[in-house]
């Protein structure tokens, strides 16, 4: 026992968390990942910002028997994590980035279509941030989804498979 009471702690050291042990046992320090430079145009950016959040929006339709305000909280929130270029653009609303959320149906005539292209411009410069942003969507979609109480609803349910086809068909 030491001076703490714990066997094989040394009192000067705290003891090493789950991070630390995996620093130890990897033995070398950390890379960082490569980065790659994409060029978006103002319309592409437009693209990336209304297809995420568009998303977002739309499940918040499909949830509208529940509370559709926690589902686009949740949802809006989840975009805020994204990373690289997908996570820039998301972080702040470009010039002219507009959606029609009159009814869900004028909705997703501009967000399918957007996810699709967004998915396929990104693909052309980057397919790593491409399967970023198919991520980040697939998390929010998901968040959204998780704001219901108990089992997500059929429309809920059904929103999410053709957010997810979508994303899929570039």
């Amino acid at each position: 026992m030491t001076e703490t009471g714990e066997a094989g702690q040394d009192a000067n050291r705290p003891a090493p968390g789950p991070a630390a042990i995996s620093l130890i046992t990897i033995g070398k320090p950390l890379k960082e990942p490569a980065v790659m430079s994409i060029t978006l145009t103002d319309q592409d950016k437009i693209t990336v910002y209304n297809a995420a959040h568009g998303a977002v929006m739309l499940m918040s339709f499909a949830g509208v028997a529940s509370s559709p305000g926690k589902i686009a909280a949740h949802g809006s929130l989840a975009l805020t994590s994204a990373t690289g270029a997908v996570g820039h653009v998301l972080a702040k609303r470009p010039k002219g980035a507009k959606l029609d959320a009159k009814s869900a149906a004028a909705l997703a005539d501009q967000v399918f279509p957007a996810l699709t292209e967004a998915v396929a411009l990104l693909k052309k410069q980057d397919p790593a941030e491409a399967e970023n942003f198919r991520s980040t969507v697939t998390i929010a979609v998901e968040a959204a989804a998780g704001a219901q109480r108990g089992e997500a609803s059929p429309p809920v349910v059904a929103m999410t498979r053709k957010i997810s086809d979508a994303l899929g068909a570039a």
